[in-house]
C-alpha cells in the first residue's frame, strides 16, 4: 500500500511506549499495532486526531504517501 504510517518515528521522538500511547488514545494495543504495522485499511479521523493530540504532531507527521513504482 502506498500510504506509510510513521507512528514508530513519533513514538521514538516522544520517548513513549506503544502501551502508553494506546492507553492515552483509547484504542487497544492490538488495533494500534495493526495501524502501526501498515495493515490497517482505514483510520477514523477521531483516532487520527487523538493520535496527533497525544503525540503533539500533525497528521502528515504520521502518514505519508510513497509511490508503488519505486
Amino acid at each position: 500500500m502506498p500510504i506509510v504510517v510513521d507512528i514508530d518515528v513519533m513514538l521514538a521522538r516522544r520517548k513513549m511506549s506503544v502501551g502508553e500511547l494506546s492507553d492515552r488514545v483509547g484504542i487497544t494495543p492490538a488495533n494500534l499495532a495493526v495501524l502501526k504495522n501498515g495493515r490497517a485499511k482505514a483510520v477514523r479521523f477521531t483516532t487520527l486526531a487523538s493520535l496527533c493530540e497525544v503525540l503533539e504532531c500533525q497528521p502528515g507527521d504520521l502518514l505519508r504517501w510513497e509511490s508503488e513504482d519505486g
